[in-house]
This record gives structure tokens, C-alpha cells and sequence, in this order.
């Protein structure tokens, strides 16, 4: 099969070992509604899993611009869907990532761009909240940086306790947010509603 450039090799030995999976399941992967099943799912994983190929900190640099402004930049309420490491189901939520400049800023875009590639890959929350720290500091090295990541996990809605409404918070913080009226500023800034726009 010729491989469609949004996918990457070993999309047809993907599909095979689903094949298999709905067969161990007891299901007949040959039946018309599942005939195509294991391509499609294939293909969503791949998808689901497209922040192995891509480096967030290239995505920071083709952005970066020498500019003075030296307090807090937010970038909040940034939507986010990743897959569970544990039982590759997915957990979704929101981030909010902050730093301070420090003579570099990036263009706003970046700062979700990189959340979506760290959690375009097999997760877990505290992970995934750390990765995003590190990239932001370690590559436009800001006097600090912080991000809160909010999830719900379907593998504790689904299975397990089946608890439908928690929700898991996570932070990381580095520099100037290790300074507590700081993280304050930053926790006031996040829970305000937007005026005006």
C-alpha cells in the first residue's frame, strides 16, 4: 500500500495486529461493519501519536523574536487530548502555560503548538505537565515558566472507579514562579473570566 504522507511506515502491520486484536476479542473482523476497522484505527493512532515525529523546540525557535518585555505571558485555556500510557485510553483538558521573557519571546501560537505535540504521544499527566515546562525554559530560557494542566481521564470514568466528574491537576514551575506571589498572580490571571473578547 502506498503510504499517504500523514502517516508513517508500518501503517499496514498497524492494522494487521488490530486485525487480530478484534479477532481475540471474539469478534469477525471479516463482518461488513469491521472489514475496514483495523486501517481506520490504524490510522487514528498514528494520528493520535504524531508528537513522536515532531520536535516542540524547533517549533519555538522558527518563533522566536529579541523583544524587551519582561513580565508574564499567558497563554491559557489551551485545549489538549492525549492517550493514557496505562491503558491507551485518552485523558482531555485544558493548559495553561506562562513564563516571564527574558529579552526572547515566541509567538503565542508556539506556546500551544508545543502542548499539542507533548501530548500527541502515550501520556500520563505529571509527565506531560513537566515535558512542557522543561521545553519552554530550557528553550527560550525565560526567567520562568509555569504551566497547570486540568484533565479528565477516561480510564478512571470508564473502568476502575468509575468516578465520571474528577478531575486531575498537575503544575510545574521553574524561576521566578518558584517566588509564591507569582504563582499566585499567575492562578488569579487563569481563573478570570476574558472581558471583552
Amino acid at each position: 500500500m502506498q503510504i499517504d504522507p500523514q502517516y508513517r511506515e508500518g501503517l499496514d502491520d498497524l492494522a494487521a495486529h488490530y486485525k487480530e486484536v478484534l479477532q481475540l476479542l471474539g469478534e469477525d473482523p471479516a463482518r461488513e461493519g469491521l472489514e475496514k476497522t483495523p486501517m481506520r484505527v490504524a490510522k487514528a493512532m498514528q494520528t493520535l501519536t504524531r508528537g513522536y515525529t515532531q520536535d516542540p523546540r524547533k517549533v519555538l525557535t522558527d518563533a522566536l523574536f529579541a523583544e524587551e518585555y519582561n513580565q508574564m505571558v499567558i497563554v491559557k485555556d489551551i485545549d489538549f487530548f492525549s492517550m493514557c500510557e496505562h491503558h491507551m485510553l485518552p485523558f482531555y483538558g485544558k493548559a495553561h502555560v506562562a513564563y516571564v521573557p527574558n529579552g526572547h519571546i515566541t509567538g503565542l501560537s508556539k506556546v500551544a503548538r508545543v502542548v499539542d505535540i507533548f501530548s500527541h504521544r502515550l501520556q500520563v499527566q505529571e509527565r506531560l505537565t513537566q515535558q512542557i515546562m522543561d521545553c519552554i525554559q530550557e528553550t527560550l530560557n525565560p526567567l520562568g515558566t509555569m504551566v497547570i494542566v486540568e484533565a479528565k481521564h477516561m480510564c478512571m470514568q470508564m473502568r476502575g472507579v468509575e468516578k465520571r466528574n474528577s478531575i486531575t491537576t498537575t503544575s510545574a514551575f521553574s524561576g521566578a514562579f518558584n517566588q509564591a506571589k507569582t504563582r499566585e498572580e499567575f492562578m488569579n490571571l487563569i481563573s478570570k473570566e476574558t472581558v471583552g473578547i
